[in-house]
């Protein structure tokens, strides 16, 4: 993979450490752009159609900032120019530089997580106090990840993207590992507050239907078909 990998360049639209470990994992060069958007303010019932919503969200404002950039600098040549913010729109009216056809494409990347739990939509914790509350909650029960990974293709406008679900089932979790969770602070920057990876959980996890990567935020499997659609 790591070849083919080399014939087109990525853009990584998050700045989340497990979806970078997961596209290095792959063998994938890419650089990071954030999209910087309020995710509050996008809301859906569906945990699935939340997380393409925001996906679909951070990849029109990734755009938008290359937009801008190329617009800034005038002695190199264009990457690309967008004349409408709508994802629809990016797929009709993406205009290409005099050059660019000669280039390699430039796939961007964006996605979403959520974690469901008994019918609820989970986001990133807002206190310490709810991050304890979301683990303490999951001990010795179910709860789910929905994860979205959409690929826009910058040189063509294909866009194209996809969710993905998985259900885990937690053993008791110990006090005192929701108190190291906390202290250590990375459940409050994921989704409802939940790292399966982490060498305190990972024990305490007794069941996974679906892939770990789809938990960290990105299924391998999904991101790389997508990529091969995409070219």
């Amino acid at each position: 993979m790591a070849s083919i990998a080399n014939t087109f360049k990525i853009i990584l639209g998050s700045k989340s450490i497990a979806r970078r470990k997961i596209m290095e994992e792959m063998g994938y060069k890419f650089t990071i752009l954030t999209a910087d958007i309020d995710e509050k303010a996008i809301r859906k019932e569906k945990p699935e159609d939340l997380v393409m919503a925001l996906a679909e969200a951070k990849a029109d404002a990734i755009i938008s900032k290359l937009q801008i950039a190329d617009k800034q600098v005038n002695d190199h040549e264009p990457t690309l120019l967008l004349s409408a913010d709508t994802a629809e729109a990016t797929k009709s009216e993406l205009i290409i530089g005099d050059h660019s056809t000669d280039a390699a494409p430039s796939i961007l990347i964006t996605g979403d997580q959520v974690v469901v739990y008994e019918g609820m939509v989970r986001e990133k914790p807002s206190s310490e106090e709810e991050a304890r509350q979301f683990m303490k909650d999951y001990s010795g029960k179910k709860a789910s990840t929905v994860s979205s990974v959409l690929v826009t293709n910058l040189q063509t406008g294909f866009r194209k993207g996809e969710w993905d679900k998985v259900e885990i089932l937690f053993d008791v979790i110990p006090e005192e590992v929701i108190d190291n969770l906390i202290k250590e602070g990375d459940v409050l920057h994921v989704a409802g507050g939940l790292i399966i990876e982490h060498p305190l959980i990972l024990p305490l996890v007794k069941e996974v239907v679906g892939t770990t990567d789809s938990v960290m935020g990105l299924p391998k499997a999904v991101t790389k078909r997508l990529i091969e659609e995409s070219l």
